[in-house]
């Protein structure tokens, strides 16, 4: 009984140091050569030009993204020609955010190698994040505009209509400020 009563609390001390050598490596699993800043899930989204959240702005104050109002156009009530400018929008977006989404992901990639290899100067990281700023800022104008442009497809109705479709509460803004661009 007394080497159960020395192995019963020195299995219990294993395992919990075990549990925290686990928590304390937040970043393990990671795939080597992976981009260690930027899920893949993040990097397959930026290179397919998907939005990811970037024109919530515009989403959630009345201004419709080009593929839910496609996604909704039955709903919507969006005619023939509606539909069609609408998808040649959303196609417009794509050829757009796709290319700058494909830019953020090297220029991400090119940060990390920096810092992977250890050949990251304060004057390399300033030119490496202001360019990774420069395309995320084109990338979020990009998806912004092309919500701003769906709204002058559609009319008034069919915008509140689908601010409700898509649970947002507060509905579109005065139809003056919308139109404006």
């Amino acid at each position: 009984m007394p080497t159960m009563r020395i192995l019963l609390p020195l299995a219990v001390f294993l395992q919990i140091a075990a549990v925290q050598a686990q928590s304390h490596q937040p970043h393990a699993g990671r795939p080597a050569g992976a981009i260690k800043a930027l899920p893949t899930q993040q990097q397959a989204d930026l290179k397919a030009g998907r939005g990811m959240g970037l024109a919530l702005a515009a989403e959630l104050n009345g201004y419709p993204g080009p593929l839910h109002a496609l996604e909704l156009a039955g709903q919507l009530g969006l005619s023939d020609a509606q539909r069609a400018a609408m998808q040649r929008l959303f196609d417009g977006m794509k050829a757009e955010a796709i290319p700058l989404g494909e830019r953020l992901v090297a220029e991400e990639a090119d940060l990390d190698r920096m810092f992977a290899d250890r050949s990251v100067t304060a004057e390399r990281l300033a030119a490496a994040t202001a360019a990774i700023g420069a395309t995320q800022g084109a990338l979020r104008n990009t998806h912004l505009r092309h919500h701003l442009s769906a709204a002058a497809i559609m009319t008034e109705d069919q915008i509140k209509r689908y601010a409700q479709l898509r649970g947002h509460a507060g509905g579109p803004g005065p139809a003056h400020q919308r139109r404006q661009h």
